[in-house]
C-alpha cells in the first residue's frame, strides 16, 4: 500500500511539474529554486534577494513608490492586487471578520488584529538597538530611530520648529492656527490636544488615578502625585521671600502669603503709623515733607 502511495504520489507530482513546464514556466522555476533555497534575483538599492523575478518586481515598488493598483471607491493606490482587495475593500464594504478577544474590537485584516493584540499582551518585538526602548510596531521604531540620528525632515512655516513626523507637525501647528478638535460633551469646552481633554474630563467623573502609594491620597493629573509625594519625601522648593518659610507645593506658598497681607513691617520715622506695603509707607511720607503726589 505504501508503495502504491507513494507511485501515486510521484506521478502526480510529475503531472504537476509537467503542466508548469508547458504552462507556466517562471512558476516551474520558482518552485523548483524553492527546493533549492537560491535567490538569484536581487535589489540594486538594498541588496534584497528574492527567489523570483516578480517577487523583486514587486519589492522594487517600495523603492519607486509605484502604486499600480487603485480604488475604484476613493482612488487611493496599492502596490499588489492582495492589498487591495483582501485588506482595503473591507473598509468599504464594512467587514471587519477579525475580533479581539480581550475588547471585541474589530479589524478588516488579521494584520491590524495582530498589532492590536500587543495592547493587551504589553508585547513590543522591535527594540531600539541604541537605547533598547521596545515598540510594538516597526514603524514606531523607525520614527524613534530618527531621533538618535538627529534627523528632523519637517518644518514648521511660522516658527521653523523641526519634527520627525507629519503627526507631530499637525500638531504643533494647532499653536499658530488656534485650532481646538477635541470638545467636551458635558460642558462643550474645547481643547487643542487629546490628553488635555483627558485630564479635563477628569473635573466632571471626578476620577484621580494617580494615587499616592505612601498616603493613598488621590489625584486627577500625575503632576498632582508628583508635587505631592515631594512632600513626603521632605523636598520644599517653594519659598516665602518675606519670612523665608518654605513649602512643598506652589498652592501652599500662595495661601501662606495670605497671612502676610495684613502684617504692616513699613513704618513711619515721623508718626509711627505702619504699612503692609513700602510704596504706601512712601506716599504717606509725603504728607510730612509737603511733597505733592499722584496714586
Amino acid at each position: 500500500c505504501k508503495e502504491e502511495v507513494l507511485i501515486e504520489f510521484t506521478d502526480c507530482s510529475k503531472e504537476e511539474n509537467s503542466i508548469l513546464e508547458q504552462e507556466e514556466p517562471e512558476a516551474l522555476k520558482i518552485k523548483q529554486e524553492t527546493h533549492k533555497g537560491e535567490k538569484p534575483f536581487s535589489c540594486v538599492t538594498c541588496a534584497k534577494s528574492y527567489r523570483a523575478k516578480s517577487h523583486l518586481k514587486r519589492h522594487m515598488m517600495i523603492h519607486t513608490g509605484e502604486k499600480p493598483f487603485p480604488c475604484e471607491t476613493c482612488r487611493k493606490s496599492f502596490r499588489s492586487k492582495f492589498e487591495l482587495l483582501k485588506n482595503h475593500m473591507r473598509i468599504h464594504m464594512g467587514g471587519k471578520p477579525f475580533s479581539c478577544t480581550s475588547c471585541e474590537k474589530s479589524f478588516s485584516n488579521n494584520q491590524s488584529l495582530v498589532v492590536h493584540m500587543r495592547i493587551h499582551t504589553g508585547e513590543k518585538p522591535f527594540s531600539c538597538m541604541t537605547c533598547g526602548r521596545g515598540f510594538s510596531q516597526k514603524g514606531n521604531l523607525g520614527i524613534h530611530m530618527k531621533g538618535h540620528t538627529g534627523e528632523e525632515p519637517l518644518s514648521c512655516t511660522a516658527c521653523g520648529k523641526r519634527f520627525l513626523t507629519k503627526s507631530c507637525l499637525n500638531i504643533h501647528m494647532r499653536i499658530h492656527t488656534g485650532e481646538k478638535p477635541f470638545s467636551c460633551t458635558t460642558c462643550e469646552k474645547r481643547f487643542a490636544y487629546k490628553h488635555t481633554l483627558t485630564n479635563h474630563m477628569r473635573i466632571h467623573t471626578g476620577e484621580k488615578p494617580f494615587v499616592c502609594v505612601i498616603c493613598g491620597k488621590g489625584f486627577a493629573q500625575k503632576g498632582g502625585l508628583v508635587t505631592h509625594t515631594k512632600g513626603h519625601m521632605g523636598e520644599r522648593p517653594f519659598n516665602c521671600n518675606t519670612c523665608g518659610k518654605r513649602f512643598s507645593q506652589s498652592t501652599l506658598l500662595a495661601t501662606h502669603m495670605t497671612t502676610h497681607m495684613d502684617e504692616k513691617h513699613f513704618s513711619c520715622g515721623t508718626c509711627g503709623k505702619s504699612y503692609s506695603k513700602k510704596k504706601s509707607l512712601t506716599y504717606h511720607i509725603r504728607i510730612h515733607t509737603g511733597e505733592r503726589h499722584t496714586r
